[in-house]
């Protein structure tokens, strides 16, 4: 049986097949030949995965951030942004990685921020850089979204391992500062190395002028966080909140979209939606098979005799997930994953909720890792790109993502201490 759950599902996904296909296929495999359960059992497994308070918080995020990328939310923050850092050399990469860390704390979908920042970016960064440079800090900011709260991602590894998605909420923000100030760092780096001038005179007026206009998208953050930690609304709340104020927002003070507008974003989120949804359904079953099947078990015995201290485990385990990440979305991963990790980390003593925010910056690298990083073939498709002249401008980014990723993993300070005001 645990080849057909391990080699089974690797075969498919090599043959291009959906993850939601993959994961139900090895179930329906298992089930059929290997166990003697009704299948009767895999529909009620699959309404159990998705019938979760928590999961309530995703059609609603994904919503309010489509709303405020096609709604002038995004043009506006990239104008804030950039009257703050316009005088730095390197101002405008440094403005898409500042620009995807604020849109993170309205989104929290990585694709999304692609979209949304890279669109209005791209033309202005193509004007004193490369190609490759262009498309690839677009596509490696955009993962930001994915650790700045609030986070789809965290949402799914909440309802997986049974953590609170508010104090995962607030351990992404630090992590998510971390992972900001260390492509922010390359990018001025490359930029001081490669000699581009692309700053400019620092202006008061062009920031009083920016935050006016952009007030109402900057408030965002601060209303459905602030809501959530004030104790106002639960997160999956707050997810409804964010949605009432874009509309409010777009529709009729930036006016920048109209009802019809509304109502396509709505059908494109419905669809973003059912692709979740699907997904978090099939890797039930899937984590169902595997506790079934006592593979968490055997896979932290086996763990046991490769890594002897709580550092070891985490090092394996960053390995693994990096590599899981090049090949695989982080819902799917999250959602597979989790019942089969989390027995480690309590065998090794690993807060949990460190623990998340390390899974979630693992998979959020592996959204820009060739060869199948999700954030690479947006960026393609939007930008036109060569893949082959794409994959090289990555490698500083990756370099630098890593750095972060072992600060936060062997810091989990970074991670635990705002959860203390919570």
């Amino acid at each position: 049986m645990d080849w057909v759950l391990s080699a089974f599902p690797v075969v498919l996904l090599l043959m291009g097949f959906p993850i939601f296909i993959i994961l139900l296929s090895a179930s329906a495999v298992v089930l059929l030949f290997f166990m003697n359960i009704p299948l009767t059992a895999v529909h009620q497994v699959m309404f159990g995965s998705v019938d979760k308070f928590a999961l309530m918080a995703v059609p609603f995020f994904l919503f309010a951030g489509e709303l405020m990328g096609v709604g002038g939310m995004s043009k506006r923050i990239i104008d804030f942004v950039m009257s703050l850092i316009g005088w730095m050399r390197g101002c405008l990469p440094l403005t898409t990685v500042g620009a995807n860390t604020i849109f993170g704390a309205v989104c929290g979908s990585s694709t999304a921020a692609v979209a949304a920042i890279g669109k209005l970016m791209y033309p202005t960064l193509r004007e004193k850089y490369d190609d490759r440079m262009s498309s690839s800090v677009i596509c490696c900011a955009g993962a930001i979204d994915i650790i700045i709260p609030p986070s789809i991602s965290m949402i799914l590894y909440g309802a997986s391992a049974e953590q609170s998605v508010a104090l995962l909420f607030v351990a992404g923000i630090l992590p998510g500062v971390v992972m900001s100030i260390a492509m922010g760092g390359y990018v001025w780096l490359y930029a001081r190395v490669k000699k581009i001038a692309d700053e400019r005179p620092f202006d008061p007026r062009e920031v009083w002028r920016a935050t006016k206009a952009g007030i109402w998208a900057l408030g965002t953050p601060g209303i459905i966080l602030g809501g959530i930690y004030g104790g106002i609304f639960s997160p999956t709340e707050a997810a409804g909140v964010a949605c009432v104020y874009a509309i409010l927002v777009t529709l009729f003070i930036y006016r920048d979209i109209n009802l019809k507008g509304i109502w396509g974003v709505a059908v494109n989120s419905m669809y973003l939606t059912a692709q979740v949804f699907i997904i978090v359904a099939g890797a039930g079953v899937f984590s169902w098979l595997l506790t079934v099947g006592g593979v968490p078990q055997r896979t932290v015995e086996i763990l046991g005799h490769l890594a002897t201290s709580q550092w070891e485990a985490l090092l394996i385990i960053n390995i693994f997930l990096l590599i899981v990440g090049c090949f695989i979305d982080p819902g799917s991963a999250i959602l597979v994953l989790t019942p089969l990790l989390v027995p480690i980390c309590k065998a090794f003593g690993i807060d949990l909720i460190h623990f998340g925010i390390i899974m979630t910056v693992n998979l959020a690298i592996g959204m820009f890792t060739p060869p199948f990083g999700l954030n690479i073939f947006v960026a393609q498709a939007l930008f036109k790109t060569n893949l082959r002249d794409m994959y090289p401008g990555l490698v500083g980014f990756i370099i630098a993502s890593c750095l972060a990723l072992a600060i936060i993993t062997y810091v989990p300070w970074l991670s635990l201490y705002l959860t203390h005001f919570v």
